[in-house]
């Protein structure tokens, strides 16, 4: 699969159509961006289990504010419509492979009934 351009208009049914997603913030005038984008487009060829989407930051500029994206590339994945990742900075291949690993393993019963923990915590 190759990446899909994320706009706000597409990115709520990219992420509900899909039990994976990951997530490049970037810009064209960025040079680490610009090192990212190949590696990031050859690992969505190699895995069409997961959605691939990347979103311009200086285009959406709404989404990034959204998001919090204080530095690009930002990287970040989503499982079942639910952030299990964020990472700021280059990610070299062979750890996207292991981070798609770990993102298959979550039991994300557990991760929902820790997510609700936590905001129980937060309300009291």
């Amino acid at each position: 699969m190759s990446t899909l351009k994320i706009i706000a208009q597409n990115l709520d049914e990219v992420l509900n159509k899909n039990d994976i997603v990951f997530l490049d913030f970037w810009a064209a005038w960025c040079g680490p961006c610009r090192m990212f984008g190949p590696i990031f487009e050859s690992f969505a060829a190699k895995h069409p289990e997961a959605a691939f989407g990347k979103i311009d930051t200086e285009a959406e500029q709404q989404l990034a504010g959204e998001f919090r994206i204080m530095s690009i590339p930002t990287l970040m994945i989503f499982r079942q419509n639910i952030l299990v990742f964020s990472h700021s900075g280059l990610v070299p291949e062979p750890a996207l492979e292991d981070l798609l690993a770990k993102v298959k393993s979550l039991d994300m019963d557990q991760v929902r009934k820790e997510i609700e923990e936590q905001e129980k915590s937060q309300e009291g």
